[in-house]
């Protein structure tokens, strides 16, 4: 699933196609919108709240797009031929005089009165990457279930908005403690240090094209994706592990040696990797 910095790349690429300009052509390729028509108007701008995108156009109406799992928008230019996917995987189109928005595999689509947003995204906590960042806002959320594990906490998006799997394990890995960790066990320091690196890493990502941690030539991430390679640091074999409860269930790694706390035993049932492949077919 994108996170906060992807998203946040994919609503510049589109308020930079799309802002200001009026609406050639639209076309919902979604039953509920089949009929929608938006040519004529112009589009105000585009944001990210999370990882949710909001694209506003005139006459207060907000096309609401979430990317989930494998969902991408594209932007082509005049005559440019469309390559995201095959066209049966097309759910918008977006077009103005010289630019054409494409939104592939769009499991989540809704067209909503711009003043109605909160209904969809206002459930959310601070986002990372937006005007509303609020550090200790975000921190108290996080600190309300003390006996939450940190990895579950910090992808909820209502305590706040933008980290997804990759950030969790990076995250965990950067403070020395285990994604298993409950929120309250975090010693005062950590919790200190916590918001300012999430934040400052979602910034430093959000421009860059491939996304990383390490500041290690050649070597993008410290733990996620590595399992069984050795870890960067300490020379341990990155470890794998189901995080999460039922249909939120996520693939979580860490170094043993370099992150204290609590942890699945080795050999714990890893039901991540059947789950992955069924997405795959």
């Amino acid at each position: 699933m994108p996170e906060g910095d992807t998203v946040w790349q994919t609503a510049r690429r589109l308020h930079d196609a799309l802002a200001g300009k009026v609406l050639t052509r639209s076309d919902f390729r979604v039953p509920k919108y089949a009929a929608v028509d938006l040519s004529g108007r112009a589009v105000l701008d585009t944001v990210s709240r999370g990882k949710h995108l909001l694209t506003r156009v005139e006459g207060g109406l907000t096309l609401h797009s979430h990317l989930l799992m494998e969902g991408a928008w594209k932007v082509y230019g005049d005559g440019e031929r469309w390559k995201g996917g095959p066209g049966h995987q097309i759910r918008a189109v977006l077009a103005t005089i010289d630019r054409t928005a494409v939104g592939y595999r769009l499991q989540v689509l809704d067209l909503m009165r711009t003043a109605e947003e909160d209904r969809t995204v206002g459930h959310l906590g601070p986002d990372l990457l937006g005007p509303d960042w609020d550090g200790d806002l975000a921190l108290a959320n996080l600190l309300a279930d003390p006996a939450r594990p940190l990895g579950e906490a910090l992808l909820d998006q209502r305590n706040l908005a933008g980290i997804g799997n990759v950030y969790k394990s990076e995250l965990c890995f950067l403070l020395g403690v285990t994604p298993w960790l409950p929120v309250g066990a975090l010693p005062t320091e950590l919790a200190a240090k916590l918001l300012p690196l999430a934040k400052s890493l979602l910034e430093a990502n959000r421009d860059r094209p491939v996304r990383r941690t390490t500041g290690l030539r050649g070597q993008d991430l410290f733990v996620y994706g590595r399992a069984p390679r050795p870890c960067l640091r300490c020379g341990t074999s990155v470890r794998v592990a189901d995080q999460g409860d039922g249909s939120q269930e996520r693939p979580t790694y860490w170094c043993p040696r370099c992150q204290g706390g609590p942890a699945p035993a080795p050999g714990s049932p890893q039901r991540w990797r059947e789950r992955y492949r069924r997405t795959a077919r």
